[in-house]
């Protein structure tokens, strides 16, 4: 069951010349493994869902659908203030396919057409705004229907999916993310290499290694 939550804060019309290409950011998740919503871990002074959904907005992408589920009403007011969708995903504990469908379902409602969806996770915290152009940069080049970052021998998320998949990654089950319908359609798949994708925050200790490389980058500051 899907319950939109918010809509927008700033109701400004979308510029004409913004892409009718959405990004879809998941982070409905009960962050067992960390012990406490990894979506308000702080990071560079913002929680990690304000810190990617800022990036969001700064890419070419629009609209910004988040996806919550798991302790919504603690993290939504992280992003309240911000231009985006927020819709709850009230099955979020049958798995990360709920929040993708979820997803796709309010993008398929949407009155303007989405012509494709970036995917990206909460986690990931060295995903860029950049990083995000860049798919949408190749999927115009390449004219591949999915792009997908490449990092540690594999292919994942943020990847980009042309619309025509919409309907595969509606229909994943349980804990399927879009990793499977990457590999389910390898032929159709532009790599982009991506090497920091591989971190993303799980547990107490790699939140802890996160914030060490951090501190080591800015000199100890």
């Amino acid at each position: 069951m899907v319950n939109l939550i918010a809509n927008c804060c700033n109701t400004e019309e979308i510029d004409n010349q913004k892409s009718t290409i959405a990004i879809m950011i998941l982070a409905a998740g009960a962050s067992t493994r960390m012990g406490t919503p990894k979506q308000l871990l702080l990071y560079q002074g913002r929680s990690f869902l304000q810190s990617i959904t800022e990036m969001a907005i700064a890419s070419v992408c629009q609209p910004v659908v988040v996806v919550l589920g798991a302790n919504a009403e603690q993290i939504q007011p992280q992003i309240k203030q911000l231009p985006v969708k927020v819709v709850n995903n009230l099955d979020w504990a049958w798995g990360m396919s709920t929040s993708i469908k979820s997803g796709i379902e309010l993008l398929n409602n949407l009155p303007e057409k989405i012509e494709a969806v970036v995917i990206t996770l909460c986690d990931q915290p060295f995903v860029s705004h950049q990083i995000i152009n860049q798919l949408v940069d190749a999927y115009y080049s390449t004219k591949k229907p999915i792009i997908a970052c490449e990092y540690a021998g594999t292919l994942g998320v943020p990847a980009l999916f042309s619309q025509i998949f919409f309907s595969e990654l509606a229909a994943l089950k349980e804990t399927s993310g879009a990793k499977r319908v990457i590999n389910n359609n390898l032929n159709e798949v532009f790599s982009m290499p991506f090497s920091q994708g591989d971190i993303d925050i799980d547990t107490p200790k790699d939140y802890e290694q996160l914030l060490l490389i951090t501190k080591a980058a800015s000199g100890g500051q």
